[in-house]
């Protein structure tokens, strides 16, 4: 839907391994284009980054499906100051745009989208990342079931660190994995977690990780890809789970109730408890 010129860099803090646009020098591209993330204040401060990034006269083009912020993206550029053109296809808008000389509101777009500290949380936080600014109910129900864990084990999907606190207060844990896909989230994971027994990554789990003879593993994984439900995620996650436990390992699960995960962890796991089920969600303990 937009053509992407030849030999561009990767900028996206959801694909690991890619470039990070807030490191780019000021006017030093001459082309970008953006697929923009749906969260308003994710979304003006990602095209912010991109102007900041281009040169005066550089070439713009942001696009997104209609109903996930695509068809704000005119009247945001717009407030930035740009003069926009604006088509659509196959329920996309598409806008283009020359990068003004002078942008308007740049500084108070970066401020608002950047990380800051959330005072209820007391965590460092992104705009952007999951459940952000609050604290996910799945999350909150499986560290307060969570028992003192021991040993060398793994956060899948650790997020900013919400659970490995909860984890890592066990004096019994050796070593602990914490693992994303979203960069952002590992960013602020390293500023919530000061604790030598522990090593984030940025990757996706998808693709394997490397992790086996694991004592123990938690994770609160995902069920949405690009906005849609995928529960192929939740059941990749439990597979790749199986594969770095040791024989007697234990995974503890938090999922929403309506999510078929049992057929995979029965599979996969010698024995399989339900632990906990409250607000919509469940918690499993399995024992490979």
């Amino acid at each position: 839907m937009a053509e992407t010129p030849e030999g561009a860099v990767q900028f996206s803090p959801l694909i690991p391994g890619s470039k990070r646009l807030e490191e780019r020098e000021n006017g030093s591209l001459d082309t970008m284009v953006m697929l923009a993330p749906p969260g308003t204040v994710e979304r003006r401060y990602t095209v912010a980054l991109a102007l900041r990034a281009l040169a005066a006269g550089g070439s713009l083009t942001v696009l997104a499906p209609k109903d996930k912020g695509g068809s704000r993206i005119a009247k945001e550029l717009k407030a930035f100051g740009c003069d926009v053109a604006e088509t659509s296809r196959r329920h996309h808008r598409i806008c283009a745009c020359v990068r003004p000389a002078l942008v308007s509101g740049l500084d108070n777009a970066l401020a608002e989208g950047g990380p800051r500290l959330d005072e209820t949380l007391d965590l460092w936080t992104w705009p952007g990342v999951f459940s952000w600014n609050r604290l996910d109910p799945g999350s909150a129900l499986l560290e307060q079931n969570l028992p003192a864990l021991s040993g060398r084990g793994a956060d899948f999907g650790c997020g900013i660190g919400i659970l490995a606190r909860a984890i890592l207060a066990s004096p019994k844990v050796e070593h602990l994995a914490m693992i994303d896909i979203d960069r952002r989230a590992v960013d602020m994971a390293a500023l919530n977690i000061d604790d030598p027994r522990v090593e984030l990554r940025w990757a996706d789990i998808r693709s394997g990780t490397g992790l086996k003879g694991l004592d123990f593993l938690v994770m609160n994984p995902p069920f949405h890809d690009g906005g849609a439900e995928d529960q192929s995620l939740g059941q990749a996650f439990i597979r790749r789970a199986a594969e770095a436990l040791r024989p007697g390992g234990v995974l503890w699960l938090v999922a929403n109730r309506h999510l078929p995960y049992e057929a995979v962890l029965t599979s996969l796991f010698k024995r399989v408890t339900p632990k906990a089920e409250a607000n919509g969600y469940k918690i499993y303990e399995a024992a490979k």
